[in-house]
């Protein structure tokens, strides 16, 4: 009691509010939440977010907004998470690309995503689908790869971005299928997709979430999925391996995850990564997400930080071998 009594009058000398600190953390959350996401509107990550952020807001008992910050491949939206104030009230739902870029040396500024945010807990994974306009004449992979080294033409592919998740993917598969196209670098998949029902672009690479509604109605054409099996969102498509595609020993599936400021207190981390699994475990959230072949795969904070520590060296690895640029 008196050691407890003369840190309490040494905080109050100096002017340093001891408590401050913990009253907040134990009273969280007591307003709204930002969920930032550095996409467009219309993309695989706000989709998710979108989708997952009702549940999440249940389980808080505030409510949880998501907010776009779109702009250089994601990193505006990291980095305005990165430097807000660690208290719960911005967090990030955030994928790939975030260990992705850091292996593109030649983009500055550099960071480092195992240090910069609190990894608070990896949400779901997703495959993505190798999609194009109607206007392509392919129906499968075999006459994609044809048509790409005949046509007079070069076939375009629309990214989220130069250093995102769907570019490097499709640099994995490209690479292995032998594909010639032109990258076009759009400010997220939302925009892309728009260009390529519109038929401006040919070749896009989205989540199969975001494929799924527009193949159903015809507005493209899906030739191949990501995935080690078949997606149960699109199941008459052939998985890459079954199109007869072999590619560098990498995951090309997206994943999701929650992420806070670096220094988030221990306790609101604690308390979100409970909202966080029980939001995953609501019995209505869990059939629309196997409706869009999005897998809950929860995992808490030292198990994401472990991930995030493996991609970035494997991505990076893969970036260096086939001298990418991002710039």
């Amino acid at each position: 009691m008196r050691r407890l009594l003369s840190v309490l009058f040494a905080g109050a000398l100096l002017g340093i509010p001891v408590n401050s600190n913990a009253q907040v953390a134990s009273d969280y959350p007591n307003r709204s939440i930002r969920l930032i996401v550095g996409f467009g509107p219309g993309g695989a990550t706000d989709t998710f977010a979108r989708i997952f952020s009702g549940p999440l807001s249940k389980a808080l008992g505030q409510t949880v907004f998501v907010e776009n910050v779109a702009g250089a491949s994601g990193y505006i939206g990291w980095r305005t998470v990165a430097t807000s104030s660690p208290d719960g009230y911005t967090l990030m739902m955030a994928e790939n690309a975030l260990v992705i870029r850091p292996g593109f040396k030649d983009i500055k500024p550099q960071f480092d995503p195992s240090t910069e945010f609190t990894p608070v807990a990896f949400a779901a994974t997703s495959p993505l689908a190798i999609c194009v306009a109607n206007t392509v004449p392919a129906n499968n992979m075999k006459e994609l790869i044809a048509l790409s080294h005949s046509s007079t033409k070069k076939l375009t592919f629309a990214s989220a971005g130069v250093t995102s998740v769907s570019q490097l993917i499709w640099d994995v598969v490209r690479d292995g299928a032998g594909i010639d196209a032109i990258d076009v670098p759009y400010r997220g998949g939302g925009p892309a997709m728009a260009d390529l029902i519109a038929g401006h672009v040919d070749l896009t690479l989205p989540s199969s979430q975001v494929a799924k509604p527009l193949l159903d109605t015809k507005r493209i054409k899906c030739l191949a999925v990501t995935g080690k099996t078949r997606s149960p969102a699109l199941p008459d498509v052939l998985t890459l391996e079954e199109a007869g595609i072999k590619h560098a020993d990498v995951d090309l599936r997206f994943w999701f995850a929650v992420f806070g400021p670096k220094g988030l207190p221990a306790v609101v981390t604690a308390k979100l990564q409970k909202a966080i699994q029980a939001a995953l475990q609501e019995p209505r959230l869990k059939e629309r997400l196997k409706s869009l072949d999005i897998t809950p795969d929860y995992a808490a904070g030292p198990e994401l930080h472990a991930r995030v520590v493996s991609d970035v060296k494997n991505w990076g690895a893969f970036i260096e071998a086939k001298g990418l640029k991002g710039q």
